[in-house]
C-alpha cells in the first residue's frame, strides 16, 4: 500500500501542495488530475523520492520514503529523454534488471516478454531513434513492466503522441494493469483518460494543490473502448471530475 500523509510542499514562498492525503491499494490504479499549477508533478517527484517534501510522511509498503524505493518505476511523458539512444531497445529494456540481480539470461527472458505485452517483440534488435513516438513510448512502458515494480509512476505518459496512439496505450495499460499486481499512479490532464483506466480518480484544485474529492469509478474491470464510453455510469462520473477540475481550480 501507498500512503501519503499530511504532505506540504514549498517553494521558497510558493507552498505547491497543502496536506495532501491519500492511499493507492494492492493493484490498484489512481489517477491524479487537475489544472496546470496545482502540484500533481511535485507530488508524483515526492512519492518517487525525487524531492523531499517539507511536511508530511510517504510510505510504500510500511516504509518511509525518504530516496527512490528500490520497488518503483516511472514512466514520463518525453520519451525521447528517458531512453539511451545508443543502447537497443532491448538493452533499453534491461538496463534497470541489473539492480535486481538479475543474471543476463534473466534479464534478456523478461525484456522479451515485456516487449511482448507492449506489441514490440520484435523490435529489441532496433535503437529508439528508429521508432515512431509511440514505439518509443512502448519501450518506456515496457521496461517498467519487466522491473515488477510494487508501483509504478506515470507522469502525463501520453501527453507527447497522437490521439490514435494515445487510446492504443490508454488500452495497452488496462491490459498491463490486469495483468500485474502493481499499484499504479497516474497522472494525466484528460478527464476521459482518468474515468476509463482508473478504479479511482482523485481531483485537486490548486493555490495550494489540495485533494478536493476521490472518486470511485465503479466500472466493469473488462472495459471496451467504444461501449464503455456510451455507459451512463461513465458519462455522468466524467461529467463529474470535469465539474469539480473546473469549480476547485483558480483562473489563469
Amino acid at each position: 500500500m501507498l500512503e501519503v500523509l499530511k504532505l506540504t510542499h514549498t517553494y521558497g514562498e510558493q507552498t505547491a501542495l497543502d496536506d495532501v492525503s491519500f492511499e493507492v491499494g494492492e493493484n490498484e490504479l489512481v489517477s491524479i488530475v487537475g489544472k496546470s499549477g496545482c502540484g500533481k508533478s511535485t507530488l508524483l517527484r515526492a512519492v518517487a523520492g525525487l524531492i523531499t517534501p517539507t511536511t508530511g510522511e510517504i510510505r510504500l509498503s510500511g516504509r518511509t520514503v525518504d530516496g527512490v524505493p528500490d520497488d518503483l518505476a516511472v514512466v514520463f511523458q518525453d520519451y525521447s529523454r528517458s531512453l539511451l539512444p545508443w543502447l537497443s531497445v532491448r538493452d533499453n529494456v534491461t538496463f534497470p534488471l541489473r539492480r535486481r540481480g538479475l543474471d543476463k539470461a534473466a534479464r534478456r527472458a523478461a525484456a522479451e516478454e515485456a516487449l511482448e505485452e507492449v506489441g514490440l517483440a520484435d523490435a529489441g534488435g532496433k535503437f529508439p531513434w528508429q521508432l515512431s513516438g509511440g514505439m518509443q513510448q512502448r519501450v518506456a512502458i515496457a521496461r517498467a513492466l519487466a522491473y515488477r515494480p510494487t508501483l509504478l509512476l506515470m507522469d502525463e505518459p501520453f501527453g507527447s503522441v497522437d490521439a490514435q496512439t494515445r487510446e492504443d496505450l490508454e488500452d495497452l495499460l488496462l491490459r498491463a494493469h490486469a495483468a500485474s499486481d502493481m499499484m499504479i499512479l497516474l497522472v494525466t490532464h484528460d478527464i476521459d483518460e482518468s474515468v476509463y483506466v482508473s478504479d479511482r480518480v482523485l481531483v485537486m484544485g490548486r493555490s495550494p494543490g489540495r485533494v478536493m474529492a476521490d472518486l470511485d469509478v465503479g466500472l466493469p474491470a473488462e472495459r471496451d473502448r467504444i461501449e464503455t464510453r456510451e455507459l451512463p455510469e461513465f458519462v455522468h462520473l466524467r461529467s463529474e471530475v470535469g465539474r469539480l477540475v473546473r469549480n476547485n481550480a483558480v483562473p489563469a
